[in-house]
């Protein structure tokens, strides 16, 4: 009779966790989910050489405003101009992995700003990552500010 009591709470326990809890990182999306940490220290400290380490030469970004940047000069010089001229606390949190082949993949990211008054800025991220000569580096940004709820 005890373990019939307790055998759909264990189950219930056990699915609210696999539901609830992160998935853990497989080996294989790790190097994009540093990827990603990589951009965010780049932005913050706006490291440009880092920049040029992990982005590719074609790369295009699509910003919140809809200014369209595309190449390595001007989405460099647009990144540059955007987080002087748009202080505040930038945060990028993976949300999902997405293999394409072995040389593509989308990563999606919840992009928050948090400004100098403490609003929060909630948008996401997706990014187009390219294998080249061994090494993930991101060929496309997309960010992108929901209507309605966050």
């Amino acid at each position: 009779m005890t373990l019939n009591f307790f055998h759909p709470i264990l189950l219930l326990l056990f699915l609210t966790a696999r539901v609830g809890g992160q998935q853990p990182v497989s080996e294989e999306e790790k190097p994009l989910y540093h990827l990603i940490e990589q951009y965010a220290e780049a932005r913050d400290t706006k490291d440009t050489a880092l920049l040029d380490r992990i982005l590719t030469k074609d790369i295009d970004q699509l910003v919140s405003t809809g200014e369209w940047r595309r190449g390595l000069k001007t989405a460099k010089q647009g990144m540059m101009r955007s987080s002087t001229t748009n202080p505040g606390d930038r945060t990028l949190t993976v949300r999902n992995t997405r293999f394409l082949g072995p040389t593509t993949a989308l990563i999606d990211a919840r992009y928050t700003i948090k400004n100098r008054d403490g609003s929060l800025r909630n948008m996401w991220s997706t990014f187009v990552a390219v294998k080249e000569n061994g090494n993930w580096k991101i060929s496309a940004i997309r960010n992108m500010k929901p209507t309605g709820s966050d």
